[in-house]
C-alpha cells in the first residue's frame, strides 16, 4: 500500500481527503508544512499532496525544504490549491512539484493522479 502525506490546514478538505484516498492509501494528514516536515524526516512517502496556502510554514516553503533532504528529491508532489495564475504554478515547477490540482478538484480523479504521478 502507498504511503501517500496529504498537508492541508482546512478541516473540511482534510475530512474529504481522508475519505477519498484513506481506504486505498496508508494515508498521513497534517495541518501545514511544519508537521509534514517533521513527519518526513521520520518516515518516507510515496508521494505528497499540499495546499499552498497554510499557516505556520506554506506549501512552497514546505516544497522547497522537502526537496532539499536528499531522501526526497524524487518523491511526487502535487500541490492541490486554489492558486491557478500561471506564476503561482511555475513557481511551484521551479521549486520541484510534479503536478498542480486546482481546488474544487473531482474526487474520483485523486486516485488516478497519485497513480500516475507515482508511476
Amino acid at each position: 500500500m502507498k504511503k501517500i502525506l496529504y498537508v492541508d490546514d482546512a478541516a473540511s478538505m482534510r475530512k474529504l481527503v481522508g475519505l477519498v484516498l484513506g481506504k486505498t492509501y496508508d494515508l498521513t494528514i497534517v495541518e501545514n508544512g511544519a508537521e509534514a516536515l517533521q513527519e518526513a524526516t521520520q518516515q518516507k512517502f510515496d508521494a505528497v499532496i499540499s495546499d499552498i496556502n497554510m499557516p505556520v510554514m506554506n506549501g512552497l516553503e514546505f516544497l522547497e525544504k522537502f526537496r532539499a533532504m536528499p531522501e526526497n528529491q524524487f518523491t511526487p508532489i502535487l500541490m492541490m490549491t486554489t492558486e491557478a495564475s500561471p506564476e503561482m504554478k511555475q513557481q511551484g515547477r521551479d521549486l520541484g512539484a510534479t503536478g498542480w490540482i486546482v481546488k474544487p478538484f473531482d474526487p474520483e480523479k485523486l486516485s488516478g493522479l497519485i497513480e500516475r504521478a507515482c508511476s
